[in-house]
């Protein structure tokens, strides 16, 4: 099985972070709604959060960043200090839950 991940890097957003644990819900609902998702996790790090969105393919993948993008926008603009570093691609070792 192929499956994508989009990684999104926001430095300086550990507050962000935190909002988004008490909206889990939420982006729960949000990402669901992603064509072929598989999963989600955000890491809070020492200098800000990073998530990483895993679909079934690169356009879920991709439309994750676009989902992400907009409902901050909307949500929370004065916590996202700076545009996130976006990477991602294909995964080449993917172990899903049982």
């Amino acid at each position: 099985m192929t499956v994508y991940a989009s990684i999104r890097r926001y430095a300086g957003a550990q507050e962000l972070a935190d909002e988004l644990g008490r909206r889990s819900g939420e982006i729960e609902a949000l990402l669901r709604g992603v064509s072929g998702f598989l999963g989600y996790c955000l890491v809070k790090t020492g200098d800000g959060m990073t998530s990483v969105t895993v679909c079934e393919d690169r356009a879920g993948a991709e439309e994750s960043n676009n989902v992400a993008r907009e409902w901050l926008a909307a949500n929370l603009p004065q916590m996202v200090p700076s545009p996130p570093e976006v990477s991602g691609g294909e995964i080449t070792i993917f172990i899903p839950p049982d």
